[in-house]
Protein backbone atom coordinates (compact mmCIF):
# COMPACT_ATOMS: atom_id res chain seq x y z
CA UNK A 1 0.00 0.00 0.00
CA UNK A 2 1.59 3.36 -1.14
CA UNK A 3 1.41 5.39 1.47
CA UNK A 4 2.79 9.19 1.15
CA UNK A 5 3.17 11.56 4.39
CA UNK A 6 3.98 15.47 3.84
CA UNK A 7 5.27 17.70 6.92
CA UNK A 8 7.00 20.78 6.82
CA UNK A 9 4.46 23.63 6.11
CA UNK A 10 3.86 26.51 8.01
CA UNK A 11 3.67 29.93 8.11
CA UNK A 12 6.63 32.51 7.31
CA UNK A 13 6.88 36.19 6.22
CA UNK A 14 7.97 36.97 2.58
CA UNK A 15 11.39 36.29 2.12
CA UNK A 16 11.85 33.54 4.68
CA UNK A 17 11.80 30.05 3.73
CA UNK A 18 10.25 26.42 4.65
CA UNK A 19 11.43 22.92 3.76
CA UNK A 20 8.93 20.47 2.91
CA UNK A 21 8.91 16.88 3.40
CA UNK A 22 7.55 13.17 2.19
CA UNK A 23 7.90 10.03 3.75
CA UNK A 24 7.21 7.29 0.95
CA UNK A 25 6.46 3.49 1.72
CA UNK A 26 4.65 0.84 0.44
CA UNK A 27 6.85 0.82 -2.69
CA UNK A 28 9.96 1.02 -5.05
CA UNK A 29 10.94 4.21 -4.57
CA UNK A 30 13.65 5.00 -6.59
CA UNK A 31 11.39 3.68 -9.63
CA UNK A 32 8.53 6.47 -9.56
CA UNK A 33 8.95 9.73 -10.82
CA UNK A 34 7.97 12.06 -7.47
CA UNK A 35 6.85 15.65 -7.46
CA UNK A 36 5.19 18.63 -5.76
CA UNK A 37 1.63 20.01 -6.54
CA UNK A 38 0.27 22.92 -4.82
CA UNK A 39 -3.63 23.92 -4.38
CA UNK A 40 -4.88 27.48 -3.44
CA UNK A 41 -8.03 28.31 -2.75
CA UNK A 42 -10.63 28.64 -5.66
CA UNK A 43 -8.07 27.40 -8.17
CA UNK A 44 -6.33 24.07 -9.86
CA UNK A 45 -4.01 22.05 -8.48
CA UNK A 46 -0.42 23.11 -10.41
CA UNK A 47 2.60 21.22 -10.80
CA UNK A 48 5.61 23.28 -8.67
CA UNK A 49 8.77 20.42 -9.33
CA UNK A 50 9.01 16.63 -10.40
CA UNK A 51 11.52 14.70 -10.19
CA UNK A 52 11.84 12.39 -13.14
CA UNK A 53 12.56 8.81 -12.73
CA UNK A 54 16.04 7.98 -12.44
CA UNK A 55 16.68 11.49 -10.48
CA UNK A 56 18.42 13.27 -13.49
CA UNK A 57 16.31 15.32 -14.89
CA UNK A 58 13.49 18.26 -12.85
CA UNK A 59 10.85 20.42 -13.72
CA UNK A 60 9.81 23.74 -12.17
CA UNK A 61 7.09 25.88 -12.81
CA UNK A 62 8.35 28.92 -14.00
CA UNK A 63 6.72 30.86 -11.06
CA UNK A 64 9.58 28.97 -8.46
CA UNK A 65 12.36 28.48 -10.65
CA UNK A 66 15.39 30.19 -8.89
CA UNK A 67 13.74 29.85 -5.63
CA UNK A 68 12.30 25.86 -5.08
CA UNK A 69 15.01 23.04 -5.08
CA UNK A 70 13.22 19.49 -5.35
CA UNK A 71 15.70 16.59 -3.84
CA UNK A 72 15.23 13.39 -2.70
CA UNK A 73 16.98 10.86 -0.30
CA UNK A 74 16.61 7.43 -2.07
CA UNK A 75 18.14 6.14 1.27
CA UNK A 76 15.43 7.72 3.14
CA UNK A 77 12.46 7.14 0.89
CA UNK A 78 12.02 10.88 1.27
CA UNK A 79 11.06 13.49 -1.41
CA UNK A 80 12.41 16.96 -0.24
CA UNK A 81 11.47 20.39 -1.51
CA UNK A 82 13.27 23.31 -0.24
CA UNK A 83 11.43 26.94 -0.39
CA UNK A 84 13.48 29.82 -0.23
CA UNK A 85 12.56 33.85 -1.10
CA UNK A 86 8.77 32.57 -0.50
CA UNK A 87 6.31 35.38 -1.73
CA UNK A 88 2.84 35.60 -0.72
CA UNK A 89 1.25 33.85 -3.67
CA UNK A 90 3.43 30.82 -2.58
CA UNK A 91 0.48 30.56 -0.18
CA UNK A 92 -1.21 27.52 -1.11
CA UNK A 93 -1.92 23.52 0.45
CA UNK A 94 1.25 21.54 -1.25
CA UNK A 95 0.77 17.82 -2.33
CA UNK A 96 3.40 15.32 -2.65
CA UNK A 97 2.87 12.95 -5.62
CA UNK A 98 4.31 9.61 -6.61
CA UNK A 99 3.60 7.82 -10.20
CA UNK A 100 4.30 4.40 -10.84
CA UNK A 101 5.02 4.97 -14.70
CA UNK A 102 6.78 7.52 -17.05
CA UNK A 103 5.46 10.98 -16.90
CA UNK A 104 6.02 12.93 -19.81
CA UNK A 105 8.80 15.65 -19.95
CA UNK A 106 7.75 17.62 -22.98
CA UNK A 107 5.16 18.72 -21.67
CA UNK A 108 3.86 20.89 -17.99
CA UNK A 109 3.31 17.93 -15.67
CA UNK A 110 -0.56 17.51 -15.14
CA UNK A 111 -2.04 16.32 -11.37
CA UNK A 112 -3.34 13.38 -14.02
CA UNK A 113 0.27 11.82 -14.45
CA UNK A 114 0.39 10.87 -10.65
CA UNK A 115 -1.55 8.20 -8.87
CA UNK A 116 -0.35 8.82 -5.70
CA UNK A 117 -1.28 11.58 -3.12
CA UNK A 118 -0.25 12.75 0.41
CA UNK A 119 -2.94 14.82 2.36
CA UNK A 120 -0.93 17.92 1.95
CA UNK A 121 0.56 20.44 4.20
CA UNK A 122 -0.50 23.98 4.57
CA UNK A 123 2.09 27.16 3.26
CA UNK A 124 0.85 30.36 4.31
CA UNK A 125 3.17 33.42 3.60
CA UNK A 126 2.39 37.12 4.92
CA UNK A 127 3.72 40.20 3.16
Amino acid sequence: QVQLVESGGGSVQAGGSLRLSCAASGYTYSGYCMGWFRQAPGKEREGVAVSYIGGDSTYYADSVKGRFTISQDNAKNTLYLQMNSLKPEDTAMYYCAAAPWVVPRTRVPSPADFAYWGQGTQVTVSS
